[in-house]
């Protein structure tokens, strides 16, 4: 067991020995690690308690309902673009949170990567060579396999429906606690509604056509009917899975109705349901992954930034900062297909792209950068003229996204491959970053 998951085990241990006995009110700061400074707007929540939770005030201070201070409880906090903390309330003494900044530079793992021993390794060497510091590992990826045995799927029936299941790690709390070890942030990606396996486990759950009939789409695979709350609470005990197992993030993909047209759902097909059913969702998941003090993330569509609609998928973008830390638009340019006004070559201008579409997000919702978190194109280009994404298409959109100051970035990568030569570097000791590539003007 991890050194974290003890210390969850005694918080619940201590919770248990609380029920029933009247709350206290547990006060203290939550700070800078680095600078000492009031962190205004942090979460801090009782842990294992969904229902305690405050914001810090201007000076960094906060005041919950909690166990008795003797009872020895456990308090974490996060803002964005700093890590977790946790702290043990006893005595009734203030409890001060110090917060470690944290701009996570990641690089993405599918169910398979994390249980291939080559691929993991040359992804964890990768802080060695390279300014990476994280990773973002499949969960539940596209196909609707985990790369452990997952409780949560052999309940809902979706285990035994996977046709040629991905080799299972077989202690994969341990594989985290020694990714932690090594200082990475882990962030876990849980494909939602995209669910070949859940499909066939459920099939009055699943999209249909015009006629009636399943719906599958380009990939033969079938998905989920995002107005189905049953399916909303099995992802989320599989996102309650991934906290307790000590991933630092929870990060939503495929979290939208699919994008084409004709299709039938349990419910009207309009805009407000759509965008409803989807918020409603990440209202759910902020509710039911409080006592965990995890950061909340979802990936959207690149043009989401730019649409004033819901994208016809349910993603509207003004309704997410509310539910969410961190929203990260996949801003490859090779998805750009129409372009942008006065770019109509995306792979050509790799940097604008990512700059103008983050300062455009950022216009539409007031949010500072530090609450999105990009993911960038680091595989070959498939739209345009099929160029590799090498070192200068990478380092384009890297220093667009730093210029926006968002909280780091990820790259994509299908296979899982990485060139440490390829991929931004950390600053010489005593040398200066290199300067942030400026964004364009605004259209």
């Amino acid at each position: 067991m991890s050194a974290l998951a003890r210390r969850l085990c005694g918080f619940a241990l201590a919770l248990a020995a609380w029920h029933g006995a009247a709350a206290d009110t547990v006060t203290g700061t939550v700070v800078d690690a680095h600078t000492g400074a009031p962190l205004a707007g942090a979460t801090v929540v009782v842990m294992d308690d969904a229902a305690a939770s405050a914001q810090t005030g201007a000076d960094g201070g906060f005041a919950l309902a909690a166990p008795p201070p003797g009872a020895g409880i456990g308090i974490g906090a996060r803002a964005p673009g700093y890590g977790r903390a946790l702290a043990t309330a006893t005595g009734g003494a203030p409890v001060r949170l110090a917060l470690t900044p944290v701009r996570p530079r990641a690089v993405y793992l599918s169910v398979f990567g994390i249980g291939s021993a080559a691929l993991r390794d040359a992804a964890v060497a990768l802080p060695q060579a390279s300014a990476i510091n994280a990773l973002v590992i499949d969960v539940k990826g596209d196909r609707g396999m985990t790369p452990y045995r997952s409780a949560a799927r052999d309940a809902i029936g979706a285990s035994a429906q996977v046709k040629a299941p991905a080799p299972l790690v077989r202690d994969f709390p341990a594989l985290l606690a020694g990714l932690h070890a090594r200082g990475l942030y882990l962030i876990a990606r849980i494909v939602v509604f995209k669910d070949e396996p859940l499909a066939a486990a459920h099939p009055d759950w699943t999209v249909r056509d015009g006629q009636g009939a399943v719906w599958r789409d380009r990939e033969d695979l079938r998905w989920i009917d995002p107005f189905e709350t049953e399916a909303w609470q099995h992802n989320l005990d599989l996102a309650e899975e991934a906290a307790r197992m000590g991933f630092d993030e929870i990060q939503f993909d495929y979290l939208r109705f699919p994008d084409a047209g004709g299709l039938r759902f349990s419910r009207p097909n309009t805009q407000d349901n759509r965008v409803a059913a989807i918020t409603g969702f990440l209202r759910a998941a902020r509710a039911r992954l409080a006592r965990y003090n995890v950061y909340i993330a979802a990936d959207i569509f690149g043009y989401v930034c730019w649409n004033l609609d819901d994208t016809a998928i349910g993603q509207q973008l003004e309704s997410l900062g509310a539910a969410l830390d961190y929203i990260s638009p996949m801003l490859y340019p090779s998805g750009f297909t129409w372009g942008l006004p006065g770019c109509t070559r995306p792979v050509e201008h790799a940097g604008e792209i990512v700059a103008r579409s983050l300062a455009e997000a950022r216009k539409r919702t007031g949010l500072p950068g530090v609450r999105f978190r990009p993911w960038l194109q680091a595989f070959r280009d498939y739209a345009f003229d099929h160029r590799e994404f090498d070192a200068d298409e990478i380092r384009a959109q890297t220093q667009a996204a730093d210029a926006e100051q968002t909280d780091g970035w990820m790259l994509w990568n299908p296979r899982n491959r990485y060139d440490p030569a390829q991929l931004p570097q950390l600053p010489q000791a005593g040398l200066p970053a290199q300067p942030a590539q400026a964004a364009p003007p605004a259209r």
